[in-house]
């Protein structure tokens, strides 16, 4: 299968059943077989997935994407053998993050909500206009389109979270504050959108917020 076909939802959803690093194998950038050079997609898609995971507060070197020939099977040991120490060294996906199995899922599933979002945007907003290794990662990691993809994901990011939680049970703002790690004034400012837009609604008996 091409590597541009391992979709942002599969990375994701990796993550989100408990698998503690993603590794993907791709053909050498330039060398694709197909005119749409799916691999610079898989590379797209791994800046991307990166700019998510440390969004949810994960470490983004448990996602690796390495290019290689169909006769470097020397090179794929090698990877992957380094990629395995790595996550080795990381341990269990949330552990040294310092975030229990639950909130991981939680934050994973909340994010892959909004990959069909992302999707738009990135069609949009996110194409790198010239396929080359370099031409990728210094767009993806030019500080405006850090902070654009920040502006665009960042809050419906934490609302994502917010409604997963809320779906569990009702909380009050310090709670949810505390559990997603959130400052209280975001989730403040994130409450007064979602109850304008009818996504919540506050229960004055209880002190508590729930899903509308």
């Amino acid at each position: 299968m091409c590597s541009g076909r391992v979709d942002l939802e599969f990375i994701l959803r990796a993550f989100s059943t408990g698998q503690d690093g993603v590794f993907i194998g791709g053909c050498n950038l330039d060398e694709c077989n197909y005119v749409t050079h799916g691999n610079y997609d898989a590379l797209a898609n791994t800046h991307i997935a990166k700019r998510i995971l440390e969004h949810l507060g994960l470490n983004p070197e448990r996602l690796r994407t390495r290019f290689m020939s169909g006769a470097d099977g020397n090179l794929l040991a090698e990877y992957t053998d380094d990629f395995t120490k790595k996550i080795q060294e990381l341990g269990p996906l949330g552990k040294s993050e310092g975030m229990g199995v639950k909130l991981v899922k939680l934050k994973l599933d909340a994010a892959r909500k909004l990959v069909p979002h992302l999707r738009l945007v990135e069609r949009q907003k996110l194409r790198v206009p010239v396929k080359s290794k370099d031409a990728y990662d210094q767009f993806f990691e030019d500080p405006g389109i850090n902070r654009f993809f920040d502006d665009i994901f960042g809050d419906k990011l934490a609302i994502s979270q917010i409604m997963s939680l809320l779906g569990e049970q009702a909380l009050a703002a310090g709670d949810i504050a505390k559990k997603l790690g959130l400052s209280p004034s975001a989730v403040s400012r994130h409450m007064i959108y979602s109850s304008r837009h009818g996504f919540v609604r506050y229960d004055t008996t209880s002190n508590r917020y729930a899903l509308a």
